[in-house]
């Protein structure tokens, strides 16, 4: 089995409510996401001898998350705190991205691994994401 990875970056805004330090406060990172698949060599036609290719699993990862997330504020719709600055952005005509989980790194990188893997069908085994240049998450089952 072959494993080849992919990465891209995106910007997006957050906030912890609740936490118990610095990051309870809007801020935003630059994340660099690693997205891995694992397979046997495509047999036959224009991609043998690939897992996948590379332009291919670019435009599923675009449409499934950098359109929608990139340049967002990501926020948790289970916390009130969190619901009244995306109203606030939203009536300012800012982009959100709405999501039920506290939007640390480790529940980020578990909704991008789930959501390419099972609503984009990709044969996905890991992904990693990044928070910052020395800080990252890695996913997989």
């Amino acid at each position: 089995m072959f494993r080849v990875s992919k990465e891209f970056s995106f910007d997006m805004a957050h906030l912890l409510d609740g936490h118990d330090g610095k990051c309870q406060n809007l801020h935003g990172h630059t994340y660099k996401l690693q997205v891995e698949v694992a397979g046997d060599l495509l047999v036959d036609g224009a991609k043998k001898s690939m897992v996948m290719d590379f332009s291919d699993l670019k435009v599923v990862v675009k449409k499934a998350i950098l359109d929608p997330m990139d340049h967002a504020f990501i926020y948790d719709q289970t916390s009130e705190r969190e619901s009244k600055i995306a109203m606030l952005l939203q009536e300012l005509q800012s982009k959100t991205f709405g999501v039920n989980f506290r939007t640390t790194a480790e529940e980020m990188a578990r909704f991008i691994f789930q959501r390419l893997k099972y609503d984009e069908k990709l044969p996905i085994s890991a992904i990693r994401l990044w928070e910052t240049p020395t800080s990252f998450c890695e996913y997989g089952e």
